[in-house]
């Protein structure tokens, strides 16, 4: 049975391989919206990456800038190409999975970073990656157990629960993974990393109580395939148990890791947020489409900011 299934995921590993080759890239980047003192600016770049300007700092989270994950190539561009980043501060790391973490990309992130300011980001990572970045040119490497913090760049951090898992290759058996929670300057944003639904949305909500939301919402189908990813309807119920002002929506449209229409997920959740009467406090961000936050006085449901040409 267990050779059988192996043959199964064998197969529906290289039809997604075929598919995600037979149509050519599409979108262009952008420059990343402006912002202005005390707001928050939330990048999308694409996939689950997102660049997150607060507190006058610059913070990657689970970058991926490469055309092709081994031999999965990528269906969307990058939405802000490498040059046009500002100096980054911090990269946070939710766990190994090679569509979250793509040594590359991490590789040119702190060496770009170096030469800009003469100094490299730090990066934070679940305990049981640090071994994948440490050689990557990093000024530190820290590792988080969940629900631990740290202070990084005048930021604050916390490793959050996630239900999935943490394996670089089918014999990893020791990696952490998680989301996580970035305070700064009163604004307080989540990214969850890869998730099914679980109650620990709600736990994240009453400890941390996050504004911001940046959650899953594709690669549900197969069922199975709900084990460890939300459905856009299942990302939708995470985001009310948070307690979030904002969701942006995250893990879709880039790499085509399930069996659903990659156009599905963003409609199927737009559908359900409008039945919810949610549809106001849901972003669906197109790749280099910043989302801008007040200050935290003010009104935290801003309209995405206009990307500069």
């Amino acid at each position: 049975m267990a050779g059988i299934r192996r043959v199964s995921k064998l197969r529906q590993l290289v039809r997604l391989v075929r598919e995600s080759h037979a149509v050519p890239m599409t979108g262009e980047p952008k420059l990343p919206g402006a912002i202005g003192p005390g707001e928050l600016g939330v990048t999308f770049l694409g996939h689950s990456s997102f660049l997150l300007r607060l507190a006058g700092r610059a913070v990657l989270v689970d970058p991926v800038f490469a055309k092709r994950l081994v031999v999965l190539r990528r269906a969307r561009r990058v939405g802000v190409e490498m040059e046009n980043l500002p100096p980054i501060d911090v990269v946070l790391l939710s766990h190994a999975h090679m569509d979250h973490l793509n040594r590359p990309t991490l590789k040119q992130v702190a060496r770009q970073t170096r030469l800009q300011t003469g100094r490299a980001p730090v990066a934070v990572v679940p305990r049981g990656v640090e071994d994948l970045v440490d050689t990557l040119g990093f000024a530190e490497v820290r590792t988080l157990d969940r629900w631990e913090s740290t202070t990084v760049a005048g930021l604050r951090v916390t490793l959050t629960p996630a239900k999935h898992w943490g394996a670089r290759i089918f014999s990893d058996t020791h990696r952490g993974f998680g989301g996580y929670v970035i305070e700064g300057e009163g604004h307080r944003v989540y990214h969850s990393g890869d998730t099914a639904y679980f109650d620990g949305f709600r736990e994240i909500g009453r400890r941390l109580h996050p504004q911001v939301a940046l959650v899953p919402i594709g690669a549900y189908f197969p069922d199975t395939h709900r084990s460890v990813h939300t459905s856009p309807e299942e990302a939708l119920d995470g985001f009310v148990d948070l307690g979030a002002d904002v969701m942006v929506a995250m893990h879709f449209g880039t790499f085509r890791l399930g069996r659903e229409p990659m156009e599905e997920p963003p409609i199927r959740l737009m559908a359900d947020a409008r039945r919810r009467g949610l549809e106001s406090r849901v972003r669906v961000l197109g790749e280099g489409e910043t989302l801008v936050v007040a200050p935290v006085a003010g009104d935290v449901l801003a309209e995405p900011a206009s990307n500069i040409a």
